[in-house]
């Protein structure tokens, strides 16, 4: 893996905090993805893109928020979460190279709702919470559905906050990891081991980033 680096970047929000993975090839693209609102960056999902991303031209830019740089442990509302990503992004695009937005869980919504405004190349939106656990009527497939740029999905097959037969139909990819949870994780009993399951992710990240050209 690349050696990373870190950049603190002040937004409106607060302080927020950039871990810079480089591509350790030619670099083609900055992969900016933010952590959802119950955890950061050690997510299991995060980890393997700057893992794997890197040695295909990708430079992985792992994005933690005001209120994770503070130690918080409750997110913010949604309002500010975007505020917090909109002072990140000129740090995010000062490569001069196109910037794919991202996140997982609240930090996929943020990525959706900004993605057009901001001038984002595509959204990867990893765990999109459609909508919540035992609420389907409260669905928020249309901050999906508004993004403007090519977008991805990878969705747990078993994420409670929105199975991959519970999306509608629209412009975009979507990418399953069998029997997944919200975290990615996967049961001992289903056969497949999280290091298969996060092949599974990369994989399916690493051919979307490549068909953007």
């Amino acid at each position: 893996m690349s050696r990373p680096r870190t950049q603190n970047v002040t937004t409106e929000a607060g302080e927020a905090r950039i871990t810079w993975v480089p591509a350790t090839t030619a670099p083609r693209l900055v992969l900016a993805v933010s952590h959802g609102a119950g955890g950061g960056i050690e997510a299991r999902d995060l980890k393997a893109l700057a893992a794997a991303l890197p040695a295909h031209g990708v430079t992985v830019a792992l994005v933690e928020q005001p209120w994770r740089v503070a130690g918080k442990k409750v997110a913010p509302a949604p309002k500010t979460l975007d505020t917090g990503w909109r002072g990140l992004w000129p740090a995010l695009a000062a490569p001069g190279l196109p910037v794919v937005a991202g996140g997982r869980s609240a930090g996929a919504r943020v990525a959706c709702r900004t993605a057009a405004e901001l001038g984002a190349a595509a959204v990867l939106a990893l765990s999109f919470p459609l909508h919540p656990p035992g609420k389907p009527e409260k669905s928020r497939a249309d901050e999906l559905l508004g993004t403007g740029v090519p977008t991805l999905v990878v969705q747990g097959g078993n994420d409670p906050f929105g199975r991959p037969e519970e999306f509608p139909p629209g412009a975009y990819e979507l990418a399953q990891v069998p029997y997944g949870d919200h975290g990615f994780a996967v049961p001992k009993k289903s056969g497949l081991t999280e290091a298969q399951a996060m092949e599974v992710l990369t994989g399916a990240v690493t051919g979307w980033l490549t068909s953007l050209g």
